[in-house]
Parts: C-alpha cells; sequence; structure tokens
C-alpha cells in the first residue's frame, strides 16, 4: 500500500464522528451544541445515558486500533512499528479533526488513543484503562482518570521497554491529550469541574 494512501485511510477511519451520529440517531440532539459540546463519549453519556459512554469510547477506541493492527505496511518500509505509529497520529488528528465535520467539533482523543496504543501494547494499555476506570470511579472525574492514565503509560513504557519510538509517542501523546484538557484542568483546580453525577460545564469554545 502506498504510504500517503494508507495515512488518509486512517484518518478517514479517525475521522468518523461516533458520537455524533449516535447522538443524531438515538437522540435526536447535536453533540456539539450541548453540555460540554465535545464529541466525546463523556458528553453523549451526559446526554444520553453511561451506557452510551463504553458504546462510543468503544467506537473510538476501534478507529485508532483498526488502522494500526490491520493497515499493511508499505513494501519499502522497513520499521514497522514506526509506521503503526504514523497510522496512529493520522487516526488521532481525525477524531480530533474530522473531516466529515469540516475539521471542527472533534473528541479529545482519549478513547482514539488507548485504540492505538492497544495496537501498539495491548497489555500495558489495558493494564492503563483499568488505572483509568478506578481513577473515575474514585473520583468520578473522567477527566482526572483521562489525564492519569494518559500520565503513567509513558513510564510504563519506559520501564517495559526502554525510550524507543513508541515510548517518545506516548509522551507526545500525553501531552497532546494534557493540552485538549486545559480547559479541564482549569476547572480541577479551581475545584469547578463536574463529576460524573453532575451536570456538565456550558460548551466551550474553540
Amino acid at each position: 500500500m502506498p504510504p500517503v494512501l494508507g495515512l488518509i485511510l486512517a484518518y478517514l477511519i479517525g475521522s468518523v464522528p461516533f458520537a455524533y451520529l449516535i447522538g443524531r440517531l438515538f437522540g435526536r440532539i447535536d453533540l456539539r451544541r450541548v453540555g460540554s459540546g465535545n464529541l466525546g463519549a463523556t458528553n453523549l453519556a451526559r446526554q444520553m445515558g453511561w451506557p452510551f459512554f463504553f458504546l462510543v469510547f468503544a467506537l473510538d477506541a476501534a478507529k485508532g486500533a483498526l488502522p494500526v493492527m490491520l493497515l499493511p505496511s508499505p513494501g519499502d518500509l522497513d520499521h514497522h512499528q514506526m509506521w503503526q505509529i504514523a497510522l496512529g497520529v493520522a487516526a488521532i488528528i481525525g477524531h480530533t479533526r474530522p473531516i466529515f465535520l469540516l475539521g471542527h467539533g472533534g473528541g479529545k482523543g482519549v478513547a482514539t488513543a488507548a485504540g492505538v496504543f492497544y495496537g501498539l501494547l495491548p497489555h500495558q494499555t489495558v493494564d492503563v484503562l483499568v488505572i483509568f476506570g478506578l481513577v473515575v470511579l474514585i473520583t468520578k472525574y473522567v477527566s482526572l482518570g483521562s489525564l492519569t492514565a494518559s500520565g503513567i503509560l509513558p513510564i510504563m513504557v519506559l520501564i517495559g521497554r526502554g525510550a524507543g519510538p513508541v515510548f517518545w509517542f506516548s509522551l507526545f501523546v500525553a501531552l497532546f491529550i494534557a493540552f485538549t484538557h486545559r480547559k479541564n484542568i482549569q476547572r480541577l483546580r479551581k475545584g469547578k469541574e463536574p463529576r460524573i453525577d453532575r451536570s456538565p460545564p456550558k460548551p466551550e469554545s474553540s
């Protein structure tokens, strides 16, 4: 497969806005105009119920895992892992800047990034997802669970595999997720971040 075609396919797969589509089809809502305005599993769950969180999280994770695990490497590419990372980056960009919504209104990249890393590091990713679930269960903050899990993953990769390409990629993704959650971090510091059993904030302008 030509590299450009593979990256385009990964981006298009990542661009499928499952939260938006499910909100439209089953709740008749435009998720961009309710709650936090974010096209992610948490905002959809607040509007339509928490079972939808798990559905959308799984679908968004699949957007990251499928390109990494299934798209073939170009014949002239020697470093398969670097190709997987490139596909993962394309899928995450698609999720955060989906072409099907003209590059606007994407999610924050947590679930899709989890899928990407499941394709790269399945065992460590499952461990991190368990940590994510425990943090959310204890604190009732989904954003804190996302930040904690993304921050722990590079440490686990460094300990288990050393400072290779996957470590630097995991560190980049952790910083990226911190950036997409910058307003959540501000609310956490001020004690204004809504817990999973409370009302969401008003839509955020981007």
